[in-house]
């Protein structure tokens, strides 16, 4: 199956009807058991220009192809973020708000690195809001069911924050190894389940989607 390049036409037609800023919007991690749920941003405006050839959902680039593009997305956008909600509080609070939780914790830092929020529009990907009941005073959002396949400001976002969370996951790896997280990066494999059945739960896992497929 030929799958096309995302382009920049659904944020264009954001800007042309008033949005200054589009920032694209992507979760990574969303189906782990182990390690963080990840929220990433890239804020574009309508200068941006042509995105980094290659660019293309993080899903449908090798490993070492995302780590190329990761500099190059956020060399092209104007700014980019990344934030993080951990295993503890999926356990704690659920997925859907730690969605909204870790969007909120990027949103931040793009304020705090003087990003115009105000004058933005978030475009986020899937059909369900998750960002804005996070928020006190969200800015506007609106949804695309693959957007990061088809739009590239959220291609860009979905790429920036697969590297930054895979990084957390090798990087984890080394303090608690046995779970393969280097090659896994906390997904749910056979051989993660079995690393738990051996090994028991580390502080990184998810403590309530411990349930074996099947079991």
């Amino acid at each position: 199956m030929v799958v096309a390049d995302p382009d920049y036409t659904v944020e264009s037609s954001l800007h042309a009807a008033g949005a200054r800023f589009v920032i694209g919007c992507d979760e990574v991690g969303r189906g782990a058991i182990a390690g963080p749920v990840a929220v990433g941003l890239a804020v574009l405006d309508a200068a941006a220009g042509e995105h980094p050839a290659g660019l293309r959902d993080s899903k449908l680039l090798s490993e070492k192809r995302r780590e190329t593009m990761a500099p190059l997305a956020a060399a092209w956008a104007r700014q980019v973020a990344v934030g993080l909600a951990s295993a503890e509080e999926v356990d704690r609070l659920g997925i859907t708000a730690c969605l909204g939780l870790a969007g909120k914790r990027a949103l931040v830092q793009l304020h705090e690195a003087g990003a115009h929020i105000t004058e933005s529009i978030v475009l986020l990907d899937g059909s369900f809001d998750w960002l804005t009941p996070a928020l006190a005073h969200p800015p506007r959002v609106t949804t695309r069911v693959k957007a990061d396949r088809d739009c590239s400001s959220v291609a860009a976002a979905s790429v920036v924050a697969k590297v930054h969370r895979d990084r957390l996951m090798i990087e984890a790896d080394a303090r608690y190894p046995g779970y393969g997280w280097s090659g896994n990066k906390g997904y749910g494999s056979a051989e993660h389940f079995e690393a738990i059945a051996r090994l028991g739960p580390s502080d990184w896992h998810r403590r309530t989607w411990l349930r074996a497929p099947g079991a």
